[in-house]
């Protein structure tokens, strides 16, 4: 197998191109879609899998490069899953997350007054490789964890600063930007994806 030297990481979201490209051996050349002026296609899916390939089947397309995509989300169990493969969608156009996390707090509210014990919550990361020859891999990564009260913690981006994983106190935007990216579900989609590239 030939390991891979160059790659398009496949995403315009500026905290998501700075993990994954975080991910990455450093002495593999990453190509960001900026440098094409290439806008990201549009995720009509109804998995984050599915999303995750058009993702990474668009990018590679256009450029001619090996591409790594992921489409990433949170599912809380109390609003059944949402905001799911919506998640980024939640923060409309102007990708405001504070208006996103409002929402997921008004909705809980909504379901139930005292939420905290039913705050179980998980995020979600599926990542796919595409080859310029149409062959391409995926890979899932999901930590389990619960909904905070309040947003809490200034690093990481999206709904990080309302989530805490299982087995810790601090949410992912709380905690250390190293340890973060050694524990969260992108590390773990990328886990098993990363034999292409070492």
């Amino acid at each position: 197998m030939n390991k891979i030297k160059k790659v398009l990481v496949g995403t315009n979201n500026k905290g998501k191109y700075r993990e994954i490209c975080d991910l990455l051996p450093n002495e593999v050349k990453k190509y960001s879609p900026k440098e094409f002026d290439i806008l990201t296609p549009e995720e009509t899916g109804k998995s984050f899998e599915e999303n995750s390939f058009i993702k990474a089947s668009y990018f590679s397309k256009k450029t001619n490069l090996i591409c790594l995509s992921d489409d990433s989300g949170l599912e809380i169990d109390l609003l059944n899953g949402e905001p799911g493969i919506y998640s980024s969608r939640w923060s409309e156009e102007k990708n405001n997350f504070d208006l996103a996390i409002k929402k997921v707090f008004e909705k809980m509210n909504i379901k139930k007054k005292e939420w905290i014990n039913s705050n179980t919550a998980r995020f979600i990361c599926c990542m796919t490789l595409f080859w310029p020859d149409g062959k391409s891999y995926s890979s899932k990564g999901i930590v389990e964890g619960k909904i905070s009260k309040t947003k809490k913690g200034k690093n990481g981006f999206g709904y990080d600063p309302i989530f805490i994983p299982d087995g810790y106190n601090q949410t992912f935007a709380e905690m250390e930007y190293k340890l973060k990216i050694s524990i969260d579900h992108r590390f773990k989609a990328f886990h098993m994806i990363k034999k292409y590239f070492i």
